[in-house]
């Protein structure tokens, strides 16, 4: 007897507790609910966290996120409005606004990751192919650069555009938007995540960037070479300019010298006879000195100036 009121109050308990959990549910911060009774939508979604009811084993509780989600799109080739084929990577946060809109037409996340590849995919096609390239990969013109080598290279490659990516990708969101206002979704954010260029096409971008690059090197070093050669022209007739009055202050002094040698000589020949033989003297020494080395012999005569002072001095 025991035994079966233990089983009965078990059995009551499992009841009470299998009737709580399909009556009761709990709504967090991040989620929120669509109830469902075979499958039809009953009543507003719920949105504010805690503690709800429903009507149990006949109602369900369908949870939804309320936080902000990803939508990665795939790489695709697509060409531009200056028929250049480029890879397009974009990315987008989106968010569920309407969840009972959402419930009937998308059903979960699946359906609506589906529903976005469908619409962000081609709005991304249609709007690549009505712009040029330099649309897609620039938002504002560039300033031209005043002077200089590079300048007259690259300001000749300069385009203005009239719309940039920022505003190419406001404009597929707004597209985006207007076709699935009726989703129960809302497209937050959408970007451009990498643009390239096909692989002929690099290609052939390199080249022309190489060549480009040796046309300003090439320019370059033809203004370094001018500069160069003017730099050693100026060098040289600095140079020369410097020798030559060198030369002229040299000769100069030396013309001096010998005006003041001369005079000195003079003054000192027109002394006393003592003072003109020594004079003498030393004019003989000194032309000696300046013509007789180590290896010259020497043969004197007896009526040499050279042997009148040697016989003197003996």
């Amino acid at each position: 007897m025991k035994d079966l009121k233990g089983t009965i109050l078990l059995i009551l308990a499992g009841a009470i507790i299998l009737v709580g959990t399909q009556t009761f549910f709990i709504v967090n911060e991040t989620n929120q609910v669509v109830i469902t009774q075979f499958g039809e939508p009953k009543g507003e979604e719920i949105t504010e966290p805690g503690l709800k009811f429903k009507i149990p084993f006949l109602q369900r509780a369908n949870y939804f996120e309320k936080r902000y989600l990803e939508w990665d799109g795939d790489p695709n080739q697509v060409p531009t409005k200056d028929k250049v084929f480029i890879f397009i990577d974009t990315y987008a946060r989106w968010q569920i606004t309407d969840p009972l809109k959402y419930f009937e037409r998308l059903g979960n996340e699946r359906g609506a990751q589906a529903r976005l590849d469908d619409i962000l995919d081609g709005e991304t096609r249609n709007a690549i192919a009505s712009h040029d390239l330099v649309e897609l990969i620039r938002s504002t013109n560039r300033e031209p650069i005043e002077e200089g080598v590079i300048a007259d290279i690259v300001n000749d490659s300069l385009q203005t555009i009239s719309i940039g990516r920022e505003e190419i990708q406001e404009q597929i969101q707004n597209l985006a938007n207007k076709r699935t206002s009726d989703l129960g979704i809302e497209v937050l954010d959408f970007r451009f995540k990498r643009i390239n260029y096909a692989e002929e096409v690099r290609r052939t971008v390199y080249d022309r960037m190489i060549s480009e690059r040796n046309r300003i090197a090439d320019k370059f070093r033809s203004e370094g070479q001018g500069e160069s050669s003017r730099i050693n022209g100026e060098k040289e007739r600095e140079l020369l300019r410097i020798q030559s009055e060198a030369f002229r202050e040299a000769e100069t002094i030396r013309g001096k010298a010998d005006a003041e040698a001369a005079a000195i000589y003079n003054a000192a020949y027109n002394k006393t006879s003592a003072a003109r033989e020594l004079y003498s003297f030393t004019k003989s020494m000194e032309t000696y000195a300046n013509t007789i080395d180590k290896q010259t012999s020497l043969i004197i005569s007896t009526d040499s100036e050279f042997y009148k002072y040697l016989n003197s001095i003996e």
